[in-house]
């Protein structure tokens, strides 16, 4: 990230941390999340543009639930497609709504976790059609919840 580019995001974050200040970070000058409501969605701002809208699990947490306590040693992808498995009902009930609105959805997974995420090109430079999309995100998500 450029200098200049970085001074932008920081103008941004602070900005929309005033209009939105359930937004929080992850690591300094990283993107801003938000918890969308009790049941586990977020919603994430990045510096390169991106607006999500995610919902996901710990595969720590899927791992628990399949073994029940015992000490089996379960293979990653056996517990990665349990939680997908697990993800589909919260998913599914947002799914056609995002989709509609030029969200794309895409399945993110690492070690820790396993996420369905929802992405959106965002014109950082438009603050007012940003906070819109944000706004909206909240409104269709966050309520629900």
């Amino acid at each position: 990230m450029t200098q200049q580019a970085s001074q932008a995001w920081i103008q941004l974050r602070t900005n929309l941390k005033q209009s939105f200040p359930q937004f929080y970070e992850l690591e300094p000058d990283g993107p801003l999340v938000m918890d969308l409501g009790d049941d586990g969605w977020l919603l994430e701002v990045r510096p390169d543009g991106k607006v999500l809208c995610q919902y996901g699990v710990a595969m720590d947490e899927v791992m628990a639930l399949m073994s029940e306590g015992t000490p089996e040693d379960l293979g990653t992808d056996e517990v990665a497609k349990q939680a997908k498995y697990f993800l589909q009902p919260a998913v599914s009930k947002y799914r056609a709504l995002l989709l509609q609105s030029g969200f794309v959805e895409e399945t993110e997974m690492t070690d820790e976790f396993v996420a369905v995420t929802f992405a959106r090109s965002a014109d950082l430079q438009n603050h007012a059609k940003l906070e819109g999309l944000l706004r909206w995100c909240c409104r269709q998500i966050g309520s629900a919840s």
